[in-house]
């Protein structure tokens, strides 16, 4: 490619302009965000709420399904069952009542229901720290639940406030 530039005393020089290793950086950069897009992709993680999946199949039960939910808000823990009344757990001058969890999810332990299951569903609100989130799954599994799910609050099986 070639370019005339002026001297400023009238004359004109031509310049060789070499686009070559434009055009090699631009080759090379486009061949490198074509291969990061495809990478991109693999590096997502989906995750799904816990129970169906929106492409399974909806069937109606005839029972309704027994589950545990645990709610942390700001000021108190909620522990219900869909079967039961919900527990409430009031915080203690000093943050949650860790041991009362763990006495109310172990006495839902020992119900037939759950005597051979280890589900149980946690959600907390906006609000509520990560350290208690963490403390309510390690209070759980203190409890025998093992298989714990963490979901939004409406989307919990019991509905603690309405």
């Amino acid at each position: 490619m070639s370019v005339s530039v002026g001297t400023g005393d009238g004359d004109s020089v031509d310049v060789e302009l070499n686009v070559v290793p434009f055009i090699d950086l631009m080759s090379c950069l486009t061949a490198f965000l074509l291969v990061s897009a495809v990478w991109s992709e693999y590096s997502q993680m989906n995750i799904k709420p816990k129970g169906l999946g929106r492409k399974a199949e909806q069937k109606q039960d005839e029972e309704i399904p027994k589950n545990i939910s645990v709610l942390l808000t700001k000021t108190e823990i909620w522990v219900g069952m869909t079967t039961q009344q919900p527990t409430l757990i009031r915080n203690e001058t000093n943050g949650y009542d860790w041991e009362a969890l763990g006495k109310v999810l172990s006495e839902l332990k020992e119900t037939t229901e759950f005597a051979d299951r280890a589900d149980i569903e946690i959600a907390a609100e906006d609000e509520v720290v990560y350290q208690s989130v963490i403390d309510a799954m390690d209070t759980s599994i203190g409890a025998s639940f093992i298989d714990i799910g963490y979901v939004d609050p409406a989307s919990l099986s019991v509905r603690f406030k309405e």
